[in-house]
């Protein structure tokens, strides 16, 4: 069943004033680590910031916007987005020194590509980045870390862009900053931050970038379809533990099953929907909370409109 979306096609675009890619209908199967999700009504790659803001000053206030990098931590659901699905990744991409110890990265950077820069520079502080499977900006919306270490520790200053497509510079005393959380003003979004850094020799921040590389390794499913950690873990506890211990490493069903090597990660092996993991990831939840009374919050963004199925 084709999703029916809410919004007109046709759309106030003087096309000729933008240098970016806009696309109807885009599948969001092509964009996401889990491989699955209905389509985009619109899905946009805008070729740099002034283009991106040029973008959003000519939609409609009533159309919803959307934000991707690298699609690593999102399931689509198979009725698609409707609105406006702005694709970050690769494409704002710049990152330079500003002087000896901060950096500036805009929101399409990808974090390793971060890491690897910032150790070149001979910096220190954002060596964990370099194994999150995920663009800069994706990692200050929801202050990703790893080893103990998160992003927003390192941020300086913030410069957003508004539904009007107007740019503002923010500092973190505007932002509520806790685990995996980031909340701001309203109808703003992250495109660039400054980031404050400690002064390190090459040759070890790469050595840092090579040992966190190899445990990540070592205890993730690296390759195959997933989207990373589904859960946060609960305080004082880890979500992996907690589902083997309910009885789900290396079960699954559907084409769909929790790693046998690290208990939250959830592999796409043969599924075909969006559906078939949301499915898993709530049997997850459920045996969980009425194994050991906690309830498990996914990391994952669960986007997008559920399709109903025919009978």
């Amino acid at each position: 069943m084709k999703p029916q979306f809410k919004f007109p096609i046709e759309m106030p675009f003087n096309l000729a004033d933008l240098r970016g890619n806009l696309r109807h209908d885009e599948p969001m199967s092509k964009h996401t680590s889990w491989r699955v999700g209905g389509p985009a009504q619109w899905f946009y790659e805008p070729a740099d910031l002034a283009d991106l803001a040029l973008f959003i000053q000519q939609l409609p206030k009533n159309i919803p916007i959307f934000w991707i990098g690298l699609g690593s931590n999102l399931l689509v659901r198979d009725g698609g987005i409707h609105g406006v699905v702005i694709r970050t990744a690769g494409l704002l991409n710049e990152i330079k020194l500003i002087n000896d110890n901060t950096l500036y990265v805009e929101a399409g950077v990808s974090s390793a590509k971060l890491a690897r820069f910032a150790a070149r520079a001979g910096l220190s502080g954002t060596e964990f980045l370099a194994g999150i499977p995920g663009t800069f900006g994706g990692a200050l919306a929801m202050n990703a870390g790893a080893w103990g270490k998160n992003t927003w520790s390192l941020v300086q200053s913030i410069e957003t862009l508004n539904q009007r497509g107007q740019r503002y510079h923010r500092q973190i005393t505007d932002y509520e900053i806790n685990y995996r959380s980031v909340k701001g003003p309203k109808n703003e979004w992250f495109v660039a931050a400054t980031l404050q850094l400690t002064s390190s020799s090459v040759e070890e921040s790469f050595a840092k970038i090579k040992s966190l590389l190899k445990k990540r390794n070592e205890t993730q499913p690296i390759g195959l379809p997933s989207c990373g950690s589904v859960f946060r873990n609960p305080q004082g506890d880890y979500a992996a533990r907690l589902i083997e211990q309910a009885g789900w490493k290396g079960k699954g069903k559907g084409g769909v099953y929790v790693s046998e090597k690290h208990a939250n990660f959830i592999i796409n092996h043969t599924a075909t929907t969006a559906a078939d993991i949301e499915s898993l990831i709530e049997q997850i939840r459920t045996s969980v909370k009425q194994k050991y009374g906690i309830h498990l919050i996914p990391e994952v963004f669960m986007v997008g409109e559920f399709i109903e199925k025919q009978t």
